[in-house]
């Protein structure tokens, strides 16, 4: 595919601007592309969801596990003694990359936007550590918002909790999802997918369209998939790992999923999506036309991008407002 050829004309001026690896830096050597995933990724500038209160600390691990870092959004108007809704937001990286840093502009827009607490988890990356340590700490950051001394003293309302994420912590998103059905957790208003990996087969049309090396595209895609899998991508996956691979999505909560039309994971979010609804889950998709992966966080300045941020927002206001 020309992936240029149908692109929204203000992406299209950036994206020319891109070079191979622009953003999604190859994956073979991992410390790099973590150096360069972080230095291409951060706060928004000066002018952007600048009402937004942000501090970090460590939670206990699950099991065993060590504690972690989360990474928590507030609106400045919050009172001491307030409490405001709670999404759980798990920033992208291909399983491999990235941290709550670098989804910050996710993150200060709901918590300004649709003023809530925003939690944001530091997850452990594969290969050091792969399937499940990641989604294990994304659920267990999902529990710690809902007892009174986590979630509770930083301002969450746990009967109002809802979690998305981006790219692979869309994947995660729906896969805590899909925990906190099976295992009897934390009631969800709404899980929002974004751009989200959860099939690591790789067979649909748009998984193999998007080969070009300015955006996340089939190589970086497969590699990651293996490092998150351990090499295990031939047998059965888990559907906590893949969601796709899931059989019964019934009773899961409302759910909104957006996606560029120019995406890699177009069509196993657009397929996911019709099996929710399939499956009675009330569910909203919107494709962005001409937009490629991670549109929001490259081109905060387009008209797309900032309705994309607003409708985001406007979905996490409905879902609060529900309750």
């Amino acid at each position: 595919m020309n992936i240029e050829q149908n692109m929204d004309p203000e992406l299209l001026t950036l994206f020319r601007t891109f070079q191979p690896g622009n953003g999604f830096p190859a994956l073979e050597d991992l410390p790099k592309a973590r150096i360069l995933q972080s230095e291409s990724l951060g706060r928004p500038p000066q002018g952007y969801f600048d009402n937004v209160v942000i501090k970090e600390q460590n939670i206990p691990g699950s099991d065993g596990a060590p504690e972690f870092m989360v990474r928590i959004y507030w609106p400045s108007t919050k009172t001491p003694d307030e409490l405001l809704p709670g999404l759980l937001w798990i920033h992208g990286g291909g399983f491999v990359v990235g941290s709550p840093r670098e989804n910050d502009i996710f993150c200060m827009n709901f918590a300004e936007t649709a003023r809530c607490v925003v939690v944001s988890p530091d997850y452990r990356l594969a290969p050091e550590n792969p399937f499940p340590a990641g989604v294990e700490d994304c659920y267990t950051a999902l529990k710690w918002m809902a007892t009174a001394e986590g979630g509770g003293a930083v301002g969450i309302a746990a009967q109002r909790l809802a979690v998305g994420g981006f790219s692979a912590g869309g994947g995660l998103a729906a896969a805590v999802a899909l925990l906190a059905r099976d295992r009897g957790g934390p009631k969800l208003v709404l899980q929002m997918p974004l751009s989200a990996c959860i099939d690591n087969r790789n067979i649909t049309q748009s998984s193999y369209a998007i080969t070009d090396p300015r955006t996340w595209n089939r190589t970086i895609s497969t590699q990651a998939w293996e490092l998150y899998l351990n090499g295990n991508t031939n047998v059965d996956v888990s559907p906590y790992a893949a969601p796709a691979r899931a059989t019964d999505l019934s009773n899961l909560p409302p759910t909104y999923m957006g996606v560029g039309e120019l995406d890699l994971m177009r069509d196993e979010n657009v397929e996911y999506a019709m099996r929710l609804m399939q499956a009675d889950v009330s569910t909203e998709l919107h494709i962005f036309r001409g937009a490629y992966h991670g549109f929001e966080l490259v081109a905060l300045d387009s008209a797309i991008a900032k309705l994309a941020l607003s409708e985001y927002a406007r979905v996490l206001i409905a879902a609060f407002s529900r309750i």
